[in-house]
């Protein structure tokens, strides 16, 4: 099948036949754009048909971390420049970055995604959008372990830096692995 992808999508090596096979993670990346797409549904139940009077201020939070997200993640896109992808396979030549917001975890997009998700989730008050951050950190947790079996074969100095820096949420066991070997 030809590669008939945009350049852009191409450069991050996206490809139909990657998307048929999963060379490169593609499943865990169309995975985690699902959950993240149902994020726009609407809450359901909401609050008022269980009963519940959603407090003004946990909506102003989840507003807030939503804000807090967005930015978080705008700092690690920048802070990655030529080496982002999407793919949880290290793009081929790509320089590791272990400083800015890469300096305080080494997965700071996916915290940024669970950053924004809880804040939805507060925002609307909602059970579905609480099971969409649940499924959302277990693929993160799996796609981020992905990545990392890459990232210490090509990068000498990975292990040092995955010791010593948390991977998603610093103390919760699915999203931070430091003392537990890659699967």
């Amino acid at each position: 099948m030809p590669n008939n992808l945009p350049e852009p999508l191409r450069g991050w090596g996206l490809s139909w036949a990657g998307l048929a096979d999963n060379r490169q993670g593609e499943w865990w990346l169309a995975a985690q754009g699902v959950l993240i797409l149902l994020h726009l549904l609407p809450v359901l139940p909401t609050p008022a048909i269980l009963g519940v009077a959603w407090p003004r201020s946990l909506a102003i939070t989840g507003w807030g971390l939503l804000a807090l997200g967005l930015a978080l993640a705008a700092a690690s896109f920048l802070n990655l420049g030529d080496s982002l992808s999407p793919l949880p396979d290290p793009k081929p030549g790509a320089a590791l970055v272990t400083t800015g917001a890469y300096g305080r975890c080494r997965h700071p997009l996916y915290q940024a995604l669970l950053i924004g998700s809880l804040g939805i989730c507060l925002a609307l008050g909602s059970l579905f959008h609480l099971a969409l951050l649940l499924a959302l950190a277990g693929v993160l947790g799996g796609k981020a372990r992905r990545e990392e079996r890459g990232l210490l074969a090509r990068h000498p100095g990975y292990a040092a830096y995955r010791a010593a820096t948390a991977a998603i949420i610093p103390g919760l066991p699915w999203l931070d692995w430091r003392s537990v070997p890659p699967a």
